[in-house]
């Protein structure tokens, strides 16, 4: 192989290629205008793998722009915005995903790399706008099969649900991602992997999830004549229902049209209002739980069945199959939700605005650790994932009102105190290091009178 040439390059290279990639020339307009996949192929075509950037991570300054202006929009008709619980849980969840790209540093891409190293058929250029654009299509037609066995197939389904836990539709939701489901759809692009340069895969397959942000709102209607081929807010809206004629819809990512052609499209109906969330919600904000819970679920299916062929079946069919009954169940076993009150833990503004601070304090821990975790011990590293998780989690908890979330919270934050007393981590300035303990202090005051059941908080659950 030339070493000029752009399957050149190590694997640790493009495992890496995440804090060794480069930035978009992007200005203000073309930053936002990256999120609804308008670009300049000329600007987004690279030669090697580890020169494709991390747009996804780039892109979080537009994510909270885009939040706010969403929120406006929502103030300004007279609707719902944000709830604070539901929207912080599903940004934790945002971080869940990439505190697991952080630990594992792409790995996840590697048998895409092994494959086009050695198997692939033909040899397009790197640099071609044909090349870059067969790539469009390639990625989004692979996402659509990705996207539809995750919710055809039961154990997928236990990963990709977590996408689906909340009872609302907002931007926030974009953002609710799953920790391992990577792990289980890399298999899908695989073939691509015989004629698509890695670098070109890598580009579009962060193109293509960033421009499914911006489909979860509320706040666009319609487009027109553009929903014939795109995916839009108002199909993905189907898609996020549990009424029924929403189940197994509209699995597209960038492109509509391929539900269009394999049947699985739904047109959104005016007149019935889509209950979003689970079929069988759960009540809890605590992140960690919602990554997890539904694979015990799988297990006790597979511990009810009875002979290999229903057991494997119990893992492998939808999550609605029965003995007896279509691989993806039968319409008239599936509940049909019209109507359902949405949980919620009222807490007083003091403890909101308590949870506000400590997400943000996670939210810059976790920024520090994107900057220095190239140069820092695999070990420290994961420590401080497993620190971040933690936090998230008890956080979760706090908003559900959990009974243990004060000792939870307590040792979470004497953790904090005592790393900070070591220097052990680096942190900018005197002054934000000063602030940082107080505030840590404060806290851990405050939940030893809660654990010692000198001071309670008032709350009212839905």
């Amino acid at each position: 192989m030339d070493a000029a040439s752009p399957t050149a390059f190590t694997m640790n290279e493009t495992l890496l290629r995440q804090d060794c990639g480069g930035r978009l020339p992007t200005g203000l307009l073309k930053g936002a205008a990256q999120m609804f996949y308008i670009v300049d192929p000329a600007d987004t075509t690279f030669k090697n793998p580890e020169d494709v950037p991390f747009i996804f991570r780039q892109a979080w300054p537009y994510f909270l722009a885009f939040l706010i202006v969403e929120n406006i929009l929502l103030w300004l008709e007279n609707k719902p915005t944000l709830r604070l619980n539901d929207g912080i849980t599903s940004l934790s969840h945002g971080l869940f995903q990439e505190c697991g790209r952080l630990v594992f540093r792409g790995a996840e891409n590697a048998a895409y790399i092994y494959v086009y190293s050695h198997f692939r058929i033909t040899d397009l250029p790197w640099d071609s706008p044909v090349t870059w654009y067969l790539s469009v299509i390639g990625v989004d037609f692979c996402y659509y099969w990705v996207h539809r066995a995750c919710h055809e197939v039961h154990i997928l389904w236990a990963q990709h649900q977590v996408h689906h836990s909340s009872e609302e539709f907002n931007l926030a939701v974009g953002l609710r991602q799953s920790l391992l489901q990577g792990w289980c759809s890399f298999i899908f692009y695989l073939p691509l992997a015989l004629f698509i340069p890695p670098s070109l895969f890598l580009t579009h397959q962060q193109f293509n999830l960033l421009y499914q942000f911006w489909i979860h709102t509320n706040t666009v209607k319609t487009l027109g004549p553009l929903e014939w081929v795109f995916n839009t807010p108002k199909h993905h809206r189907v898609h996020h229902g549990c009424n029924l004629y929403c189940l197994d819809k509209n699995y597209g990512g960038f492109l509509i049209i391929w539900d269009r052609l394999f049947g699985t499209f739904a047109e959104e109906r005016e007149k019935e209002e889509i209950i979003y969330g689970l079929v069988y919600n759960q009540p809890t904000f605590n992140p960690l739980y919602l990554q997890v819970f539904y694979n015990n679920h799988v297990i006790e299916k597979w511990h009810q069945m009875d002979g290999w062929q229903n057991k494997l079946a119990a893992v492998w069919k939808g999550p609605s199959w029965l003995p007896g009954r279509p691989r993806l169940g039968a319409d008239e076993d599936k509940l049909d939700i019209r109507t359902r009150e949405k949980y919620d833990v009222k807490l007083p503004m003091w403890c909101n605005i308590y949870l506000t601070l400590h997400f943000i304090a996670v939210t810059i821990g976790f920024q520090e650790l994107t900057v220095q975790y190239m140069g820092m011990n695999p070990f420290a590293v994961l420590g401080f994932v497993v620190y971040i998780l933690l936090s998230l989690t008890t956080i979760g908890m706090l908003f559900d009102n959990h009974p243990n979330a004060c000792v939870f919270e307590l040792a979470r934050c004497l953790m904090f105190i005592m790393y900070i007393q070591k220097k052990e981590v680096e942190v900018a300035g005197d002054l934000k290091l000063s602030i940082l303990q107080l505030f840590f202090i404060l806290s851990v005051c405050f939940w030893t009178l809660k654990c010692m059941k000198v001071l309670q908080i008032k709350v009212k659950i839905k």
